[in-house]
Formats: structure tokens, C-alpha cells, sequence
């Protein structure tokens, strides 16, 4: 089975690299980006200089772009090439109505399709230890669990198509939330004098430990934004779950406050930056 990966940027490339080197059969890669192509390419994979040459030569074809527009663009150029023979995986983290939209394009040439986005960051990409959320027919999930399962540790199938994008926004809302609580209790203890090495041993010892703090409070001690995850990306995805509570017609205060943070970030012009970054906005920077 050949496998198409379309999309090779921060987390694309280490999710294209680790299905080069555990799969047995021929990885088609392509990028707007030509230099990822190359670095690809130097792993084993085989270059491609379109996403139709991807969907071409391909059974499985993978996605990883940033927005909507973009994986309806791709779906757009490559509808011409899919047929009964073609899966498509949607990993990208997008609107969950667009999703389940390109789904039945793809369905309708016969195609089957699955959205699944993946939760953690750079470094589970790299170590193939990713959390992946699948919205797919249930006859679909066992054929694309194994290859999900070269770039994912924790694969779990959230019900139909979409249901994979609603829980990826459930999730990261939660730890943008979560993320905020963090921020501002550590910008009020510095404060008032505590150091942010104390402060996160403190926290262990009671309920509030949590995931992000414990990976990031040595970063925010040293004021690295490097990015692994970037705050615009965040930004994209609390801007979708705005969309999704107003379409329910759900109020979400807590969702409503992180928001407010991160648009004041991108105001900031630290778009790119890692998400973590907010702790600035936070300050007071």
C-alpha cells in the first residue's frame, strides 16, 4: 500500500518521517515548501512536485495543512484522482463543517474518508507518540489504525466524520484554559515573590498539577518561545470553538477569556511564537 503525505511543515515533517521509516512500501511526499521536500526525500521518501502527483501515485493519502481553506484547496486539485481505490486521512486541524464538506467530496468519486487530528506537540511528532482523534465510518478505522499507529501511540475513534475535529477542539480549549489558570497564577506569585521554580514544585504536591506545567514552566522561567506549537495555531483553534459554542448556542465564559488572551497576543505580533507565549500577554508585557 502506498502512502501520500501532503504537507511537511512543523508537525507534517516528523509525522512523514516516521511513516518512511516504519512503512514497507513507497512514501510520495509534497510541500509548497521545496526545501522540505528535499529533507524528505534525503529519509527515503519520493519527492513529488504537486499534490496531484501525491494523489496519483498514492492508496492512502495524508493531509497536515494549517486551515480550512487550505485543505479545501488540496481536496480541490486532487478530487480529479480519487476513486473507490483511494483513502484520504485529513490530519489537519480545520472546522469540523468543513471537514465532514470535503468528506462527502470525496466520498462522492467514490473515495473514503477520515479526520484525524493529532494532540501534543513537535516532540511527540518526532518520537511517533502523538494522540490522534479519528472521525470515520466504523468499517474504516481498522484499515488506517496501523498506519496511524506508526505516527500516534494513543489513536482513539471519536465516532463519524468530524467528530475527530470536534474533540481536537474540545481538547485544545481545554488547555488553552488551562494554560491561562497557569499563566496567571505564576505572574501573580513572581509578584509577590515566589520564585517560578517553587511555585511549580508547590503545585505538585496538591490538585493543580497538571500537564502543561510541568512541561513548561522551566521555558517560561527562562523566557524560551521557541516553537513547538504556536499561538496563532492556537488562536485558529479557539477562534473555531467560538464558532462551534455560537452555532450550539453554548456559553463558554472560560473559552471567551482564553480567547481574549490570545487575540491580544496576535495584536502583540507574537503570532509566531510558541503558545506558551501568552504568559507575556498575561505579565503584562
Amino acid at each position: 500500500m502506498k502512502i501520500g503525505f501532503i504537507g511537511l511543515g512543523i508537525m507534517g515533517e516528523s509525522m512523514c518521517a516516521n511513516i518512511v521509516k516504519k512503512h514497507d512500501d513507497s512514501v510520495y511526499c509534497f510541500d509548497l515548501n521545496g526545501e522540505q521536500v528535499k529533507k524528505l526525500a534525503a529519509e527515503g521518501a519520493i519527492p513529488c512536485g504537486s499534490n496531484a502527483e501525491v494523489a496519483k501515485n498514492a492508496d492512502v493519502i495524508i493531509s497536515m495543512v494549517p486551515k480550512s481553506e487550505h485543505v479545501k484547496s488540496v481536496y480541490s486539485e486532487i478530487l480529479p484522482y480519487i476513486d473507490s481505490t483511494k483513502i484520504c486521512i485529513d490530519m489537519s486541524t480545520i472546522d469540523p463543517s468543513v471537514s465532514v464538506e470535503v468528506a462527502g467530496w470525496v466520498k462522492a468519486k467514490g473515495g473514503r474518508f477520515a479526520d484525524a487530528p493529532v494532540v501534543k506537540s513537535k516532540p511527540a511528532a518526532i518520537s511517533g507518540t502523538l494522540g490522534i482523534l479519528v472521525g470515520c465510518e466504523e468499517s474504516l478505522y481498522p484499515a488506517i489504525l496501523p498506519i496511524l499507529s506508526y505516527m500516534g501511540s494513543n489513536v482513539i475513534r471519536m465516532g463519524e466524520n468530524g467528530k475527530g475535529l470536534v474533540m481536537k477542539i474540545c481538547h485544545n480549549t481545554l488547555v488553552a484554559q488551562i494554560q491561562n489558570g497557569v499563566n496567571e497564577t505564576i505572574a501573580l506569585a513572581t509578584k509577590l515573590g515566589l520564585s517560578i521554580e517553587d511555585y511549580a514544585k508547590a503545585i505538585s504536591y496538591g490538585g493543580g498539577q497538571n500537564f502543561y506545567l510541568d512541561g513548561q514552566w522551566k521555558n517560561i522561567q527562562n523566557e524560551n518561545w521557541t516553537t513547538a506549537f504556536s499561538l496563532e495555531n492556537m488562536h485558529k483553534d479557539l477562534g473555531i470553538c467560538q464558532r462551534l459554542a455560537s452555532e450550539a448556542g453554548f456559553d463558554m465564559p472560560g473559552m471567551q477569556n482564553a480567547k481574549r488572551v490570545y487575540d491580544k497576543g496576535m495584536q502583540m505580533g507574537i503570532g509566531k511564537e510558541d503558545f506558551r507565549a501568552t504568559y507575556k500577554v498575561v505579565r503584562g508585557d
